[in-house]
């Protein structure tokens, strides 16, 4: 298939909108904790519940694109979404809030699995990586920019005394008022909303895959399973979403627990900035992808990410506010790198393997709760240093993975 640029922003911009609504966790975190009076081990819970529909999700949800298209699952994973956040902004109670946050991981799993072989297939599958690199670009925006939503919303709807316009009362009288916070869910069952319509009238071309794209049976991720590659790089996504969601979402607790920072302002856009140092550093990784190999890229950053996290959980409260948006810089390229890698390191099955792929984004759910569990042990600061064991894993990588597709750059021709 002829690379089609106009379908691969397309994907740019849902993307976008996943990304507003995956990661912001991390900014309400503490409101959350506060308002249901919540454990360590139960604030773990919140990341759990939405990260966990990776692994139930991605593989079914492959086989569900393979039989009813594209278009109908992204329909269908948006309507999942706003029915998760519709439901919790009806009822905010922290059971509903599990079962909403489950809700809307299933959604985004099914979007990744549908998105991800599309853009290899669409975007050229020499231009992956580069293409995989831009999605996280785009997703740093959409993260970096919703922790100040909900910080703007939470400080209008606290502040009774200042003049509101229409937005801010229609969001006072949806929104319990000990539960500002939740306001920021009413905005994203509107988004999930405005996707649905933006999908349904929008022109979607069928795609047609090549046999290595199709997503087989459970036999063929039964055999896919039994490869020692597969397997490496299945940690590899499970190792890096745990460390990326793992610091995320213990930053605005972190900084509060240790340096008194307010979680709602200064939390809250630290938490943006973490995201939005993730989109330079892909704008810097854009371009080391185009003249330096891909494994050297990954290698460089997961190097770097060793000593900032060291200087950011032990340093004061000003090596902090500006350690956690290095860190999201350093983490920039890994997780683009990663599924290209994996995706160029196997001769068939892709569509497969990128479900699979896409099961191991639970890490997010199993490095968040065992965090939150070593809180209540022995506190946060030393609960994350167990994130050195999967940054550990991801440095190993850059030096084993053989791809048999290498990331096209100035300097060669692409490799098969």
């Amino acid at each position: 298939m002829k690379r089609k640029y106009y379908l691969v922003s397309f994907i740019f911009f849902i993307f976008f909108a996943i990304s507003f609504l995956t990661n912001i966790l991390g900014a309400i975190n503490p409101n959350v904790s506060d308002s249901f009076s919540l454990n360590g081990t139960m604030t773990g819970l919140l990341p759990f519940s939405f990260f966990i529909a990776y692994a139930l999700m991605s593989i079914p949800s492959g086989m569900i694109v393979q039989k009813y298209d594209e278009k109908k699952s992204l329909v269908f994973a948006w309507i999942l979404a706003f029915s998760g956040a519709l439901l919790f902004s009806l009822v905010p109670v922290f059971p509903v809030f599990l079962c909403s946050l489950f809700l809307i991981g299933c959604g985004m799993a099914l979007l990744q699995v549908a998105l991800f072989p599309l853009l290899r297939v669409t975007g050229g599958e020499e231009h992956f990586a580069f293409n995989n690199v831009i999605v996280q670009l785009v997703f740093g925006i959409g993260s970096f920019l919703s922790p100040f939503v909900y910080s703007f919303l939470v400080s209008n709807l606290n502040n009774q005394h200042r003049g509101q316009g229409h937005f801010i009362k229609l969001m006072a009288w949806l929104t319990p008022q000990h539960l500002a916070w939740v306001s920021i869910y009413w905005v994203f069952a509107f988004i999930s909303f405005l996707m649905v319509a933006i999908i349904l009238f929008v022109r979607f071309p069928k795609v047609v895959r090549k046999e290595d794209e199709i997503v087989g049976a459970w036999e063929t991720h039964v055999e896919l399973f039994k490869q020692k590659t597969v397997i490496l790089f299945f940690l590899g996504i499970f190792a890096y979403v745990g460390m990326e969601q793992g610091i995320s979402n213990w930053i605005s607790e972190f900084l509060r627990t240790y340096h008194g920072i307010n979680p709602e302002t200064e939390g809250a856009s630290t938490v943006g900035l973490f995201w939005g140092m993730m989109t330079v550093g892909c704008i810097l990784g854009l371009v080391l992808l185009k003249i330096i190999d891909s494994k050297i890229v990954l290698r460089i950053f997961a190097s770097a990410t060793f000593v900032v996290l060291t200087f950011t959980l032990f340093g004061n409260a000003r090596i902090a506010l500006f350690g956690f948006p290095a860190l999201g810089f350093c983490l920039s390229v890994m997780y683009g790198i990663i599924f290209s890698l994996a995706l160029n390191s196997i001769t068939r099955f892709h569509g497969s393997f990128a479900g699979i792929l896409c099961t191991a984004i639970a890490g997010g759910a199993i490095f968040s709760l065992f965090i939150g569990k070593l809180k209540d042990v022995i506190g946060l600061q030393a609960g994350m240093m167990i994130l050195y064991v999967p940054l550990a894993y991801i440095l190993s990588l850059s030096f084993w993975a053989k791809p048999l597709v290498q990331n096209a750059t100035i300097n060669k021709k692409v490799t098969n």
